[in-house]
């Protein structure tokens, strides 16, 4: 399957406060706007062992470079729904099947910069993953604990401190 780069040319739906779409936007548009709404998935993939994959961001990254960041995350295309994108991302990002998505949450996630409707899922693998090279550093799984002591500290990417808050928060355990 071939790799899909993001450029600030891509097409994004944008969305009102009550999630309806309104229209669409560009990359680089809703990157410098955080009134513009738009969608993205995540996905949080653990192996057996309870361990979460996180990858790390390239340094040509537009937002967050060289930052540690959720397992697997992507902006869906104009009119794709959320599962078909999370496993689009999964493919494109890891080089991997997703198999069985589970979805765990939704949240809005804002910044300076942007604000994105989430839906998290989650997926077991084990590998062997083929990270793509124009987005991904590199990919390695961290033991929960290993991030509860990162946080705070500039490892990891803003999204991923929120996101990981979260999946706490889900758990019923304090990050």
């Amino acid at each position: 399957m071939p790799m899909k780069c993001s450029g600030p040319q891509e097409i994004y739906d944008i969305y009102n406060q009550a999630g309806e779409p309104i229209g669409r936007a560009t990359r680089g548009e809703v990157h410098q706007n955080p009134s513009l709404v738009y969608r993205a998935v995540h996905v949080l993939v653990f192996n057996r062992g309870g361990e979460l994959l996180l990858q790390k961001r390239v340094q040509s990254k537009d937002i967050e470079p060289g930052k540690w960041d959720t397992s697997v995350g992507g902006h869906l295309d104009p009119g794709e729904d959320w599962i078909a994108t999370a496993r689009r991302e999964m493919k494109e990002e890891l080089g991997v099947d997703p198999g069985e998505l589970v979805h765990l949450y939704d949240f809005r996630f804002g910044s300076a910069q942007e604000t994105e409707d989430i839906r998290t899922f989650r997926t077991e693998q084990e590998g062997p993953f083929r990270p793509n090279p124009e987005e991904i550093a590199e990919v390695r799984f961290f033991s929960l604990e290993q991030i509860r002591r990162q946080m705070g500290t500039g490892f990891f990417s803003r999204n991923f401190e929120e996101e990981i808050a979260h999946y706490f928060q889900a758990l019923g355990r304090r990050p």
